[in-house]
């Protein structure tokens, strides 16, 4: 069975329409995931701490490799992303809980947490978004059944 840029992969069809309207959708969601990630870090050099720069731009040139390769249609690296997301989301979360009672701070970090999962909840559920991973992963013949 082909399966061509224009078709759905069986189980998975999606409107070509509707996944042309999720392309700035999924580019937006994958740029606020990289902002989210960032964010710590230039908030720290922004402080004027500056120890471990090299360890916070190998992680970041380690999350535009992973979603970059969301972005080219990689269902593995989209789902490692969304694992990742709900994970760090859920952490994130949490210690801002407890920041929180000590220091309003806190509450903002507990914000983040709720961005990392909405960004997740996005790359799963948006139909827009879905339907552009869609027609990737069929550009790239994933998604076959025989």
């Amino acid at each position: 069975m082909s399966v061509s840029p224009r078709s759905a992969p069986e189980g998975s069809p999606f409107d070509p329409a509707l996944a042309a309207v999720g392309r700035p959708y999924t580019l937006a969601t994958l740029a606020g995931l990289f902002g989210l990630t960032l964010l710590p870090f230039l908030a720290g050099v922004l402080q004027g701490q500056t120890a471990g720069w090299g360890r916070e731009l190998l992680y970041a040139a380690l999350t535009a490799l992973l979603l970059a390769s969301v972005w080219r249609g990689g269902v593995w690296s989209w789902r490692l992303t969304v694992a990742l997301c709900m994970v760090a989301g859920v952490l994130v979360f949490i210690a801002g809980m407890f920041a929180g009672l000590v220091a309003w701070q806190g509450w903002a970090v507990s914000v983040g947490g709720l961005a990392y999962i909405a960004c997740a909840l996005l790359l799963v559920g948006h139909p827009a978004i879905r339907a552009f991973l869609d027609s990737r992963w069929a550009a790239r013949g994933v998604g076959r059944r025989t």
